[in-house]
């Protein structure tokens, strides 16, 4: 660990004036069994799913920031979009209804196909409702942005103050406040004893490993960030971290080296949200010895993409490598069929 570089990261972040809506520190506990079962190497899991708020997630870690920028322009209501099953979405419409603001959210239909007849009612859809959260069904186009930015348009012309939260939280931004994620795992692996070869994650907006990435460099720079590609896009997936590494290295004047990017290709399955077999295989592997939730669509992908690396031998028996469980718990159950619960 760079002890002044995680001082230095954190003191940066601080200036950003974080909201504080996450339960940070998350935990950073071991996977003994699932290590003892794979043959090494030692296997850590980030809990970002246990940052409280709406059932957790690390999407709340970048609404931190985010959100205080929404805030600050004197917002009245959050805008946000994504699939019908996003963990995103569910998060902002949590961090609305906590801060006070009305939540307008653009549902996408058309990027996943609905694996039972269940999935648009509930898991993270029954949540946005429950939180209050106003959906807007939108047909899926390809384009990210442009239906965020049209209802952002019609609200405001309505007389709405809204604050548009990029599709997956991920802006240079966002991304700036995901290194706080390695300034925390630098620490706690210290005290553990041990020091991180490699942080392994999902990726598919791009913001978490930009900031993963960004941390790592400021923090421990001898510990590579693999991405697992969950989006099937990894080109688009790694032009994102890229862009949004950049940014956020601007805003914290913190080197980032676009070298450090690396997203692995081959474990997101015949496309974005549709479930194959070494994702349910993961998802169940990690349930029944460790007890950890994984979902369907980011977190179990991610573990799939792990578990082939660790039988490829990338790494040592005596390597530890972190696991950033990204939260999407409540998406388990708008695919139990697929699942086979």
């Amino acid at each position: 660990m760079d002890a002044g570089g995680v001082a230095s990261l954190e003191s940066r972040l601080a200036r950003l004036r974080p909201l504080g809506l996450a339960h940070l520190p998350t935990p950073l506990e071991p996977l003994r069994r699932l290590t003892a079962r794979l043959g090494g190497p030692r296997l850590w899991a980030k809990r970002e799913d246990c940052t409280g708020l709406g059932f957790g997630g690390n999407k709340l870690r970048k609404l931190d920031y985010v959100l205080r920028e929404a805030l600050d322009n004197g917002a009245d209501t959050l805008v946000s979009g994504g699939v019908v099953q996003s963990n995103s979405q569910r998060q902002v419409a949590a961090a609305a209804a906590k801060l006070g603001l009305a939540c307008h959210l653009a549902v996408f239909h058309g990027r996943v196909a609905p694996p039972d007849a269940s999935y648009e009612r509930t898991g993270n859809a029954a949540l946005n409702r429950l939180f209050g959260a106003v959906l807007h069904d939108v047909p899926w186009s390809g384009d990210r942005s442009q239906a965020l930015c049209d209802l952002a348009d019609k609200l405001s012309a309505s007389g709405r103050k809204p604050y548009l939260v990029p599709y997956g939280v991920s802006s240079p931004l966002g991304a700036a406040g995901y290194a706080s994620t390695v300034a925390e795992i630098a620490r706690q692996a210290e005290a553990a004893g041990f020091a991180p070869s490699a942080i392994a994650h999902c990726s598919g907006s791009g913001a978490t490993q930009a900031g993963l990435v960004l941390g790592a460099r400021a923090c421990l720079p001898e510990t590579r960030v693999v991405g697992i590609d969950i989006d099937a896009e990894p080109a688009r997936v790694k032009a994102d971290i890229l862009a949004y590494g950049r940014g956020a290295a601007d805003l914290l004047s913190l080197p980032f080296a676009d070298e450090d990017v690396e997203v692995v290709a081959g474990h997101a399955g015949p496309a974005y949200g549709v479930v194959h077999a070494a994702t349910t295989a993961a998802i169940q592997l990690c349930a029944r010895l460790e007890a950890l939730v994984l979902d369907p669509v980011y977190s179990g992908k991610g573990m799939a993409g792990l578990i082939a690396l660790i039988e490829q031998r990338r790494w040592s028996r005596d390597d530890d490598v972190v696991f950033v469980h990204t939260g999407g718990g409540p998406a388990v159950f708008a695919y139990l069929g697929v699942l086979g619960l």
